[in-house]
């Protein structure tokens, strides 16, 4: 027997995180198949995390705002079936909502949330508006490239005990694998699939990559782009793009990251010159004579306007005047700016904010 829960939103909020996990004990269910992108597998994980272990909204929560207590114990069973090629929820244990009183967006992070099966079919991507498919790809590269270029494992202390780990150990030769391929993918499908819908190779090609990064960056993490995103999601409203029409105003998030990117890497390159140019080097980039953080921004300021992307923030309606708020709430994300490779504060995210304003 079927019971099918319709009432996700896209960018799920704290409240409709809640509303989910109160439908789902209600109805004493066995387990849970979350069928949609990102949205829908952190809203189905979160149902099962307060249905198996019943504790105030808080206290799973991601500091600065949560408590960050550890899950106790295993969830039910989770089968993840992705629609978008993006996230990369279905291989991860993280679970992202808008915190609606703090106009923020934060995680829910353990290892006990990670579905416990995940099936992926890319030809559900078929309808995909090229829209939500130009979002959830740049979500891919994002992913792939913070991962790679995260402060490595070997540069952190050992954790004791070892429970006590982040599911973000670092860069390490594991994650990396799944991040070069991922970013190779990304570079040679996704303006192929976003300006052409019938290309079934590109959107396959997309759905691998979007699998492959989720592997790495659920084990390496990310870091400054998605650091900015939640502040960049959290503090707009009013903006509409393309392929979401049908949605309250919000910032999708594979945009809300994106935008930073290009100014982020410029700051990080100098910690680790190498791995930057890799990674324009993966995407197809032209990267002669160029020095690394140059050489990856404009690569992937290249894809994203040939994708049709807003340039930067500005398109969003953000100005200088919101560079201290957006560096404010980007600086409540310890988690992620932790993993940069380059350490980061409220001064140096403003100045990456200021050259995320406008990408060309």
């Amino acid at each position: 027997e079927v019971t099918v829960y319709d009432q996700v939103r896209v960018e799920p909020t704290d409240a409709s995180f809640q509303k989910a996990a109160d439908f789902y004990k209600d109805g004493r269910f066995d387990g849970a198949v979350s069928v949609g992108g990102g949205s829908v597998m952190d809203t189905a994980k979160a149902a099962l995390l307060y249905t198996a272990h019943p504790a105030p909204f808080l206290d799973y929560v991601a500091a600065p705002y949560g408590k960050v207590l550890p899950v106790p114990g295993p969830l039910a069973p989770h089968i993840a079936c992705p629609t978008t090629s993006g996230t990369g929820s279905e291989c991860t244990g993280i679970a992202v909502f808008d915190f609606e009183g703090r106009a923020i967006k934060t995680v829910i992070a353990s290892r006990r949330l990670k579905p416990t099966l995940a099936l992926i079919d890319p030809r559900v991507t078929a309808t995909m508006p090229a829209g939500v498919l130009a979002s959830t790809g740049f979500d891919v590269l994002t992913h792939a490239i913070e991962s790679y270029t995260a402060r490595p494992f070997s540069q952190r202390e050992r954790s004791s005990p070892s429970s006590a780990r982040p599911m973000s150990q670092g860069a390490n030769p594991w994650s990396d694998m799944g991040s070069l391929e991922a970013i190779r993918l990304g570079g040679r499908y996704l303006v192929r699939a976003v300006t052409d819908s019938s290309d079934a190779e590109a959107r396959e090609g997309l759905m691998y990559a979007a699998t492959l990064a989720g592997i790495a960056f659920g084990n390496s993490g990310v870091h400054l782009p998605h650091a900015m995103s939640y502040a960049v999601a959290g503090l707009c409203h009013s903006f509409t793009a393309a392929g979401y029409e049908n949605t309250p105003p919000m910032v999708p998030h594979g945009i809300s990251v994106v935008l930073n990117a290009p100014s982020a890497f410029r700051f990080t390159a100098p910690a680790c010159l190498e791995r930057h140019l890799d990674c324009a080097r993966a995407l197809g980039g032209d990267i002669g004579g160029l020095e690394a953080g140059e050489a990856l921004a404009r690569t992937l300021s290249g894809l994203m306007r040939a994708c049709g992307l807003p340039n930067g923030l500005g398109a969003l309606g953000y100005g200088e005047k919101d560079l201290d708020a957006l560096a404010k709430g980007a600086a409540t994300q310890p988690r992620l700016l932790n993993n940069s490779p380059r350490a980061v504060g409220e001064p140096e995210l403003r100045a990456i904010f200021k050259g995320a304003l406008q990408l060309w």
